[in-house]
């Protein structure tokens, strides 16, 4: 998304701050928890970075942005979406339902694009847009990946899960099958993140607005340049 406005008074909701701390030093950068510690009418920009997939109560933060932003300012969020880690959720499940004959949750379910974009309005925010950015990253293996699931924080929490050890043989067999099924092409594997951006605005009387319906002052049949052809009743 080109925004062309410049932001003066940066919020950031983050897991882990010093990793914007070394990209906007005069940012106001706040911890990821249930109340956020954001001033209202503070900011002109507000980005809560991809920690929303987290969150008992996703439109709560985003009610929260809302207020902490000026006329007219931007909220940017991101968080993870539905199709995220797609292959190693087949992978596991094949690899446990063949092993044990059953199924335990590993992967915590994640919210569609439509979903997360009707909370946008829901939170009062202006000019509602939401959009799916697909990430495909390679690692060596299913080892790696999941070794990095665990470095960033996004491990199973999923209170029904299954709280005993995984047995080693449903780990090989679920990379064996990971490495048959989703190669890359240098001999690694493919794993799918689904970034989902929303954006919306804070309301302002300067901002465009719909006209209201049946105003229009033109056909679409002219714009089109065709004939208009009539539904039978």
């Amino acid at each position: 998304m080109m925004v062309n406005k410049s932001f003066s008074s940066v919020g950031i909701v983050a897991a882990f701050p010093q990793l914007w701390q070394r990209q906007l030093e005069n940012a106001h950068i706040v911890a990821e928890q249930e109340m956020l510690d954001l001033s209202p009418v503070a900011h002109d920009l507000v980005v809560h970075s991809l920690g929303l997939h987290w969150a008992s109560d996703p439109v709560g933060q985003l009610i929260q942005c809302r207020r902490a932003l000026k006329a007219d300012g931007l909220l940017l969020a991101v968080a993870l979406g539905g199709q995220t880690l797609h292959e190693l959720r087949a992978c596991l499940a094949e690899a446990e339902v063949s092993e044990t004959g059953g199924l335990s949750p590993r992967v915590a379910p994640m919210a569609e694009v439509r979903d997360l974009g009707a909370l946008l309005q829901r939170a009062g925010l202006a000019l509602p847009v939401a959009d799916t950015v697909p990430l495909r990253v390679r690692y060596d293996s299913m080892w790696h990946l999941m070794r990095d699931l665990r470095a960033m924080g996004e491990t199973n929490a999923l209170s029904a899960r299954n709280r005993t050890t995984t047995r080693p043989r449903i780990m090989k067999r679920a990379a064996d099958i990971y490495a048959a099924n989703y190669a890359s092409e240098d001999g690694g594997i493919l794993a799918t993140f689904e970034l989902i951006v929303l954006t919306g605005w804070a309301p302002d009387a300067s901002q465009q607005k719909p006209l209201r319906p049946g105003s229009a002052q033109a056909r679409l049949a002219d714009a089109l340049k065709t004939d208009e052809t009539s539904l039978p009743d």
